[in-house]
């Protein structure tokens, strides 16, 4: 059967595609009939994607990894779309949405399809999250789950309609991603009127939760290839570097012409379909708090403590009275940073791996750290009969809530605007719970947001990160660039309040054309080099590796009209903006979605043009009602009560920050926005404003003290039947 929403793909791209279903099937029945401009219509038969399998894995011959699995079938899948793309000159529509109605179960690739990418059994009954997301959704076990492609809005744009990164629509190239970085998104320095640093912190930490691109490593070293400095013939096959003009304003001082870049790692549909290349998110796509915990057992193990449901941490000052910093990675202590010595301390560990990237992500993971601890411990007070696995668990729902509201409640109205927040139905419940959970929105991430529109955040990032004092004044800075994958400072005594404190006193930049220098010419440089790499550059070269299609039709998708020549965009842009577009691309058809969505002119009382308010809402949109265990849904085993959601209603991050640091007094209502006695006003930590979320809620009057094992049985066998499935940890044995 072909779910509506192909339908509706395939009927957009002016497409009849009959997908044959109802027979048995034999190697010459069709497996997807379409119509053809040079015939009535093409059968193209089961032997069909054989035939083309088997020429497939003679020119990319399977590669078997570690786990058992073959490492690069998704590119041999991909390789098998093209050969038939090619025998029957199929449209890139029928390739993108047709090939992946073919049932691959029934060809030989169906063999070599790892367990992973086929359908698990669920419990619909557990409690709580699975740590990879799968079987969030039931019928769609793999949606919004780790290693899940993200999907896509519109259908990919590739160069030859199945892997090629995007070109001009006249079939040229595009410009080069340097040279537009260096035009369009130049350091302006102007500020936003009303946010803090604290929403770009944000925005990152939930980017981390969302989304994580899989990276394409070399066989021999396992780490990402090295390209410009090999003859093009001698570089491995996923390196595309960008070029870089000879008069470069910053890099030709170097004499730099090439900056590294690596496409992403191919990624297997369900069932191993075919279908244009797609690529995979390794971290799952809901909002969990996986930043936290991480997205796959191996992780999650890392960072616990097992004991009174506590994760790991660091009591360096403990001796000063101060709380636990972040622990060390003491497995692989280079791990995502740069240790000035062999002596330096070792990186710090967390649930996502790129906790190292700067100052504001470590601060911002200390900070639930220390959050989780902070309930898992008062749970244990409370509930003294559950083990360390139910007080983790139960604090991981708590925290995954609080991240969500937070996020909903505080972020985006900020980002969106009311109206926006309003049209994709994000304003949230003041009470009661939300509308029923919706299992045909799927909460896997769009690549046109995890690739161009959820980077709108780098144009807020600012040059230098600041620290304040506990009475609000600053009391010094640092270069971003500076502090890119060095982590350090945060081992200072006091390092945490100082800043977060300068988070919710330093104003953000605008969403704008422009990026600070610090990471359009200094992103992760050496010490040794005055250079770096180009943030927007590489923002630009990843959605055309994506086969993201243009600004111009994201525009038309959004309802939006659709630019035909350059003076139906005027007044989308500034004077200045759309006139070096027009200098630098050769058609509106043609500018990339990620310049042109952060050079947009911003919605009313919004942060983002409508492109990207386009795209994140309906983005938001999924990700609140397509997850089962969104903490508003009471349709599921952990839901909660109407108590305690009363009480998540009352989070606020300012009330995080107040319960997590050492010695800060007070702070404004919302961190995210700047201080206002009127609107905004700081305050104590002890106001009521701030109030703090009842744990007592919490309090489980179900325990049992059983006199034998056949009384726990009898019990536990009794609420299965009632109740779904017990975990183990559920009721703890107390004989």
């Amino acid at each position: 059967m072909i779910r509506l929403k192909e339908l509706v793909f395939i009927l957009l791209s002016g497409l009849l595609v009959q997908v044959c279903g109802q027979f048995p099937f034999t190697s010459s029945s069709c497996a997807l009939i379409i119509p053809h401009h040079n015939a009535h219509e093409v059968c193209i038969t089961f032997e069909d994607v054989n035939q083309a399998f088997d020429s497939a894995r003679q020119r990319v011959p399977l590669r078997r990894g570690k786990s058992g699995d073959f490492d690069n079938l998704a590119d041999i899948i991909v390789e098998t779309s093209g050969l038939i793309s090619k025998k029957y000159d199929l449209p890139a529509g029928v390739v993108s949405d047709g090939l992946p109605l073919i049932d691959t179960t029934k060809t030989a690739i169906d063999h070599f399809c790892p367990a992973h990418a086929k359908q698990p059994k669920c419990d619909g009954h557990s409690r709580f999250r699975s740590i990879d997301g799968v079987c969030n959704n039931l019928h769609h076990p793999h949606r919004g789950a780790t290693s899940s492609p993200f999907r896509r809005l519109l259908p990919s744009n590739y160069a030859d309609g199945v892997s090629e990164p995007r070109v001009a629509v006249s079939g040229r190239v595009l410009p080069t991603a340097r040279f537009v970085s260096s035009h369009q998104h130049r350091d302006l320095g102007y500020h936003d009127h009303a946010v803090t640093v604290f929403l770009p912190a944000w925005g990152q930490l939930i980017d981390h939760d969302m989304a994580s691109g899989a990276e394409t490593k070399d066989l021999a070293t396992d780490e990402e290839p090295k390209c410009c400095e090999l003859h093009p013939d001698e570089r491995h096959p996923a390196c595309w570097p960008i070029d870089i003009p000879s008069d470069d304003p910053f890099y030709s001082k170097y004499k730099r012409r090439c900056m590294n870049f690596v496409r992403s790692a191919t990624g297997l549909k369900e069932y191993c379909k075919l279908g244009s290349r797609s690529t995979f998110n390794t971290v799952t796509s809901i909002l969990d708090a996986s930043f936290v915990y991480g997205s796959d057992e191996k992780t999650m193990q890392k960072v616990r403590l097992f004991k009174g449901g506590l994760l790991k941490s660091n009591p360096l000052h403990h001796g000063k009275g101060l709380k636990d910093l972040l622990p060390s990675n003491h497995d692989d202590p280079d791990a995502g940073c740069k240790r000035p010595h062999r002596d330096s301390p070792s990186c710090f560990l967390a649930g996502d791996g790129r906790v190292n990237q700067q100052v504001m992500l470590v601060t911002l993971h200390t900070l639930f750290m220390r959050e989780h601890n902070r309930i898992a411990t008062e749970l244990s007070h409370i509930n003294k009969h559950w083990d360390d696995e139910r007080i983790f668990q139960e604090t991981r729902h708590i925290i995954a809530a609080m991240v969500q509201h937070i996020t909903y409640n505080e972020f985006l109205p900020m980002v969106l605007g009311k109206q926006q927040m309003k049209r994709y139905g994000l304003l949230l419940k003041q009470e009661g719970y939300d509308a029923p959970y919706d299992p045909e929105l799927d909460p896997s991430l769009p690549v046109s947001f995890f690739a161009a529109a959820f980077r709108f955040g780098h144009s807020l990032i600012p040059s230098v990160i600041e620290r304040w004092s506990l009475s609000h004044k600053l009391i010094g800075s640092k270069k971003l660039s500076d502090m890119l994958q060095r982590p350090f400072d945060m081992f200072d005594e006091g390092a945490p309040d100082q800043f977060m404190i300068g988070f919710m006193n330093q104003v953000s930049q605008a969403v704008d054309d422009g990026v600070t220098k610090e990471l359009t010419n200094h992103l992760f440089k050496s010490q040794s080099s005055g250079f770096g790499a180009d943030l927007a550059a590489l923002n630009m070269q990843r959605g055309r590796d994506h086969g993201v299609p243009s600004y111009n039709a994201f525009r038309e998708f959004c309802g939006l009209r659709r630019a035909h020549h350059w003076g139906e965009l005027s007044g989308v842009f500034t004077n200045d903006t759309l006139h070096r577009y027009s200098e630098m691309y050769a058609s509106p058809d043609d500018i990339d979605l990620w310049s042109a969505g952060i050079s947009e002119r911003p919605l009313p009382g919004s942060m983002v043009g409508p492109v990207f308010g386009c795209i994140m809402g309906e983005t938001f949109r999924n990700l609140r009602q397509g997850d089962r265990f969104w903490y508003e849904h009471s349709n599921h085993a952990g839901a909660f009560s109407l108590e305690q959601l009363k009480e998540l209603r009352r989070v606020k991050l300012s009330r995080v920050v107040c319960d997590n640091s050492d010695h800060i007094e007070t702070v404004q209502v919302y961190v995210m926005v700047l201080p206002d006695p009127e609107i905004n006003p700081r305050v104590t930590c002890k106001s009521s404003v701030l109030s703090r979320i009842n744990l007592e809620l919490w309090r489980d009057d179900s325990f049992h003290k059983f006199t034998s094992d056949s009384d726990f049985n009898e019990f536990v066998a009794k609420s299965s039947s009632s109740f779904g499935e017990v975990p183990s940890s559920f009721f703890p044995r107390n004989v």
